[in-house]
């Protein structure tokens, strides 16, 4: 006869539960911050390359396109609860190849011509690659948002060798950047939940500013005549196919 269960041999739920060594917790930490740092290094290359342009412009051609440049690295923090959304693990390899936002770079512009002008002078350069662009200027969001996006890849030199590290780098005008800056603000304190009529009021202000962008170059050229073009006008379709040949 089969002899009955041995409940007081029942396994305990604790069994089930992974642990991880205080020198492995330290090694994962030394490595994100590594990883982190690349993004880092990164961002400032970008920030290195616009901040030349910017001086060559106002040296050699007497004309400042850029109006102001800004950047951020996403924290850890940041970075964890994206990665948890997104159902990602710690695999650096994987992180680089999925989330591409981890360091980000805004230009704003004075005007709709310097956008598309300085985002050609940037990815021209022999030793950026063309990742991904969305030109929400030429083709807005639903909700009125304009910018350029670009997902650009940087080289990074580290004492183990070269690193490639993407950055988002948006292109933007000044009254854009006011829009876009107000939007989030105003999703940020209803929660995302904004009522209908603000949202109409939003799209109303998307079209005034771009109205504004308009009125505002058409302004400038009559002042001082066309600002100096050093590239030959932009082709999207172009830049798209050199992706895909990537």
């Amino acid at each position: 006869m089969a002899s009955a269960p041995n409940h007081d041999a029942r396994e305990d739920p604790a069994d089930d539960q992974i642990t991880i060594s205080p020198s492995a917790l330290r090694t994962l930490g030394d490595q994100m911050q590594r990883f982190m740092l690349e993004y880092r290094f990164a961002m400032e290359e970008v920030e290195t390359k616009l901040a030349i342009l910017r001086e060559e412009f106002l040296h050699m051609h007497e004309y400042n396109p850029i109006e102001h440049v800004s950047s951020r690295v996403k924290s850890v923090e940041s970075l964890v609860a994206k990665l948890e959304r997104r159902g990602i693990g710690t695999d650096f390899d994987v992180i680089r190849a999925e989330i591409s936002d981890i360091a980000g770079v805004r230009v704003t512009c004075a005007f709709i011509r310097d956008v598309y002008q300085l985002f050609d002078l940037l990815t021209q350069q022999d030793d950026i690659t063309v990742l991904e662009v969305e030109d929400y200027i030429e083709t807005p969001k639903a909700n009125g948002y304009k910018s350029l996006h670009t997902i650009i890849s940087v080289p990074v030199y580290l004492s183990t060798g070269r690193v490639d590290v993407p950055v988002e780098v948006q292109f933007r005008t000044i009254a854009m950047d006011f829009w876009a800056s107000l939007e989030h603000k105003i999703y940020y304190k209803y929660e995302r939940q904004v009522p209908e009529t603000m949202i109409r009021e939003l799209k109303h202000a998307a079209e005034t500013a771009a109205e504004l962008d308009t009125r505002m170059e058409r302004l400038h050229v009559q002042m001082h005549g066309e600002p100096p073009l050093l590239t030959a006008p932009l082709d999207l379709r172009a830049v798209r196919d050199r992706i895909h040949r990537v």
